[in-house]
């Protein structure tokens, strides 16, 4: 009895360490790789395909499968132990030495590490069993991750846990950590995870920092403004923000001027595309790719106008900022000497969070302005004092023509002051005005080519018909 308990032991564990290398074979194939293979003609190819298609689904298979040889290995030891020797304890202690060894050394170390290194000979081989495992055993597999979910609590996974976005972004880190990418590499593969949990109201510029002009306005005064602001692309409006009409060219423009020169800009504006202020922006990048459009009017849930998006303005939340010869920049983060920071109202509240390294859970405002108007109940000014999150805010200076806030003083105070976080009172007396959340400061200025608006005109007076829009919006991306 004991040499075929002992047989069947050892073909479990070889069962266990083959089904262990290849789950960490999968984690390291790439499609790409995979897809060479298969031109290559080499065998295993086409079904290893399937297998990276449906990855989550046939780890989770193998799981089960890498399971239940361990357990029957257990059991084997067990048994044969209980026949070899006499007392619970002897058993027990034997049969329990014997699988942490196996398993950790047998199943666990040795196999992963061959199919790490060698994950495209074992994920080749491997590949056609795996499909007729799947085709066997996968349902029974889906329903005990089925049970699994359903005692978890919280969302669980179809597939069980065995892929998901954060063990890619495990694998990133580790790769950086590892010294096979860079850092700036790493921050540029979690922006693009990030992309589908950013929306539109995130990254647009705000209608308070659009710069448009009306249809009856003749081209000689279109060109000064496209000359002064820099910017490549103009929304055309109606009777205000809320009516946005038609979108002007500076190419347009130029041509107009240049072949006919008594054109209205109702002549040659062209349409405008609009999107929710909801919509993912990795859909909306996509969107733009297709339709091959630069530049988007942002629509609110009661269809008046949030702001405008550009695909800079996309491509920028991947590679960061983007600036040419035309950029100014406007005052940013400055430490002081007295450990006090100076930020812009527009900063991001996500950016101050991470600054002073505290949780900022704020759903309801974007930017440092709004987290400070919420923090006091009213809209802040000059020397307006509020606390949150154990950050105390100060409102130091005011800007524009609007005379809203333009830079906040930020420092820590006492946990005992903080008071867990609650918001303080404030100081002085509420303006008039209302103040409207901005967002991230980027403060770009780009110059004629660039189909971004992402910054006020250049200074002078506006000739008429030429407008700064006025209204609430979300992330900005310059100082007015």
């Amino acid at each position: 009895m004991i040499p075929q308990l002992a047989v069947a032991f050892v073909v479990s564990l070889v069962i266990a360490f083959a089904l262990a290398a290849t789950e960490a074979a999968l984690g390291r194939v790439t499609r790409t790789a995979v897809a060479e293979f298969a031109a290559e003609g080499r065998a295993g190819a086409p079904a290893l395909q399937i297998v990276l298609a449906d990855t989550a689904g046939y780890l989770s298979t193998v799981a089960f499968v890498r399971v239940l040889a361990e357990a029957t290995a257990a059991v084997l030891v067990t048994v044969a132990a209980s026949q070899l020797l006499d007392g619970f304890w002897p058993v027990f202690g034997t049969a329990l030495a014997v699988m942490v060894l196996a398993s950790f050394i047998i199943v666990g170390v040795s196999p992963r590490t061959l199919g790490r290194q060698h994950a495209d000979w074992v994920a080749l081989r491997a590949a056609k069993k795996l499909v007729w495992l799947r085709r066997i055993l996968g349902p029974f597999a889906r329903l005990l991750v089925a049970i699994g979910n359903a005692v978890t609590p919280g969302k669980g996974y179809r597939d069980g846990p065995f892929d998901s976005e954060a063990e890619l972004r495990d694998l990133v880190d580790f790769a950086e950590d590892s010294r096979l990418i860079e850092a700036e590499e790493r921050e540029m593969i979690h922006s693009v995870f990030e992309l589908g949990d950013t929306i539109a109201r995130e990254v647009m510029v705000p209608r308070t920092d659009m710069v448009t002009i009306q249809p009856d306005r003749a081209m000689r005064p279109a060109l000064s403004l496209f000359l002064r602001s820099g910017f490549s692309r103009i929304p055309v409006i109606g009777e205000d923000a809320d009516d946005p009409i038609g979108l002007l060219y500076f190419k347009d423009v130029a041509r107009s001027l240049q072949e006919v020169g008594d054109d209205l800009v109702a002549d040659v504006m062209r349409p405008i595309p609009y999107v929710p202020e909801s919509k993912p922006i990795d859909a909306l990048l996509r969107e733009m790719q297709r339709d091959q459009t630069h530049l988007a009017i942002v629509v609110d849930e009661y269809g008046g106008t949030a702001g405008l998006v550009t695909i800079e303005d996309l491509i920028e939340e991947i590679v960061g900022e983007i600036a040419d010869e035309y950029d100014r920049e406007s005052p940013g983060v400055e430490h002081l000497d007295d450990g006090t920071v100076r930020v812009p109202a527009r900063m991001h509240v996500d950016d101050l969070a991470e600054m002073f390294e505290v949780d900022i859970e704020e759903e309801d405002v974007d930017t440092v302005g709004g987290l400070l108007s919420k923090a006091i109940g009213r809209v802040p000014i000059l020397g307006s004092n509020g606390t949150v999150a154990g950050l105390s805010l100060t409102a130091e200076r005011m800007g524009g023509r609007r005379h809203r806030i333009a830079t906040v003083l930020v420092r820590r105070v006492d946990a005992d002051l903080a008071g867990g976080g609650a918001a303080a009172g404030a100081s002085g007396e509420s303006g008039a005005a209302s103040a409207s959340p901005g967002g991230r400061d980027r403060a770009t200025q780009p110059g004629p080519g660039r189909d971004v608006q992402t910054g006020p005109a250049a200074a002078g007076p506006q000739p008429p018909g030429v407008s700064r829009v006025s209204a609430g919006g979300a992330r900005d991306r310059g100082e007015q």
